[in-house]
């Protein structure tokens, strides 16, 4: 007799049902995993046979086949350890109770224990949709599937506890979601940089229309502490920027051990030796790189130049579209990357280029070598180019308080408000992702701010995308100053912000 047990699948982000058959048959002793598993999912005989010794029942000495519908997705991972332990449970007639309504996913250890696994939320989602009931998971990943409702959700410890409680013995309760304190508050604050106004706006303006931004300073003015925190004055996520973080974070595993939500923006910072595959994600099995990790957040880029040239250029697809793409001979895997860039970098390999009171070593030539190690059409993608000068005494002992991260996130929250109202039906969430189709009807100007954009493109020979640039900054501008209308101090302050261009990147 053929018994079954459902259970789910992952393939990238997506969420698939998988039907685990058990047949037991006359023949010489073997148990057989077929449907395309891999090693793990092959090794998984193993465990189950230890786990069902260990509890006290008896491994069948004849022939067990399991079969893990549909045949033809490759399965991997340990989490089918659990459903093909109650399979066999099933085909062997230790257990009798009914299943048809729940899915099982969990590692079992070889004593009966259930070990935590990725991407509960995923696959909570899916269960919910595909009309089951209940999920049984590891304790360890009950919370984080109970943010889901709608559906039951079980947290397991070990197997005697499931059978208990599937046998009728002693019920176990739904896990209740319960929202992770967050214990450890930050301590940053933009009141806490000194001077840097310039710097301090266009993070600002970048943060309120969800601009990349470039900076560029000698060592010590103050970069990287700026981009730091750059999260405190980001909106707080909605309710869906929070689920399709938390997805990505426990697929990839770096979903904080009981937490159900990741309620913070993510803020990565990789170090420049990182490679194309930790960037963008893959391997054997593709997991999310650092910049799906940074969706919806802040992927920060200190030292930009010192960065391998092919490693940069994986950038350019998710800055334009928000998504990577990662193929495979067995499908393509597709990851949300939609994220604020924030880059640093020295003006030249001594980083005293135009520095006021350090006289800079290196060439003309040198310098024009190191700044073009990033490419024009990376560039192109970087809406704001702002200089850090180096901060004065005066600057470092004044008395006076710095404006505070809270009083800056009030007009950032404001001008993200206007966008939500102005975007309300659309794809699109804030200014830096306006399609060119709309500009039109969005980017309006006055005859004076379309004459000055009209010189400043001649002038500076921008190509279509840096006109774009400008434009959606603008908007931006426009919107802190509750403007309807992208007026002629709007459009100076945008070109403002790609004088770079002219100045330091040249053939």
């Amino acid at each position: 007799m053929v018994v079954k047990c459902n259970s789910l699948g992952l393939f990238g982000l997506n969420t698939y049902a998988i039907e685990i058959e058990a047949d037991l048959s006359f023949g010489f002793a073997a148990f057989d995993i077929v449907g395309l598993p891999d090693a793990a999912v092959k090794e998984s005989r193993d465990r189950v046979r230890s786990a069902m010794k260990n509890c006290g029942f008896d491994f069948p000495d004849t022939r067990l086949v399991l079969n893990l519908a549909p045949a033809d997705i490759k399965k991997e991972g340990p989490l089918y350890d659990l459903p093909i332990l109650i399979a066999v449970l099933k085909a062997t007639r230790n257990l009798s109770a009914n299943t048809d309504d729940s899915a099982f996913i969990g590692e079992l250890s070889l004593s009966g224990e259930l070990r935590s696994i990725n991407g509960v939320l995923p696959m909570a989602i899916a269960a919910r949709e595909l009309g089951l009931k209940k999920l049984y998971v590891p304790a360890a990943n009950a919370n984080e599937g109970a943010v889901v409702e709608g559906i039951e959700v079980y947290g397991v410890h070990d197997v005697f506890e499931l059978l208990d409680h599937l046998s009728g013995r002693n019920r176990m309760l739904p896990t209740v979601f319960e929202p992770m304190e967050n214990s450890v508050q930050t301590a940053l604050d933009f009141s806490q940089v000194k001077g840097q106004a310039e710097a301090k706006r266009a993070l600002e303006i970048a943060a309120a229309g969800g601009h990349n931004v470039l900076l560029i300073g000698s060592p010590g003015a103050g970069k990287s502490m700026l981009a730091k925190r750059v999260v405190t004055i980001l909106p707080q996520m909605t309710f869906d920027e929070t689920i399709e973080t938390t997805k990505i974070h426990s697929i990839a595993g770096t979903l904080k051990k009981g937490a159900g939500l990741v309620t913070r923006r993510p803020f990565r910072s990789p170090h420049h030796t990182i490679s194309r595959v930790g960037l963008s994600g893959g391997g054997t099995t593709p997991k999310p790189g650092e910049i799906s990790l940074a969706h919806n957040g802040v992927l920060f880029l200190d030292e930009l130049p010192e960065f391998q040239r092919s490693t940069l250029e994986v950038l350019r697809q998710p800055l334009e579209d928000g998504v990577v793409s990662i193929s495979r001979a067995h499908g393509t895997y597709t990851y949300p990357s939609r994220f604020t860039l924030i880059a640093a970098m020295n003006p030249c390999p001594c980083g005293y280029f135009n520095h006021p009171k350090k006289t800079c070593t290196c060439t003309e030539n040198a310098v024009h070598k190191y700044l073009n190690r990033i490419s024009g059409p990376l560039l192109d993608r970087i809406d704001i180019h702002i200089e850090v000068p180096p901060v004065e005494y005066e600057e470092l002992t004044a008395k006076s308080g710095e404006e505070t991260s809270a009083s800056i996130r009030r007009r950032v929250d404001a001008a993200r408000a206007i966008q939500t109202a102005r975007f309300k039906g659309t794809s699109v969430t804030c200014n830096a992702h306006i399609d060119s189709s709309m500009f039109e009807e969005v980017c309006a100007m006055d005859e004076k701010a379309e004459r000055i954009l009209k010189q400043a493109f001649d002038k500076l020979g921008m190509t279509a995308r840096a006109y774009d640039r400008v434009l959606k900054v603008a908007r931006t501008i426009a919107d802190l100053d509750a403007s309807d209308l992208i007026r002629a101090a709007h459009i100076a302050e945008a070109i403002q912000y790609r004088s770079l261009d002219r100045k330091y990147w040249h053939d």
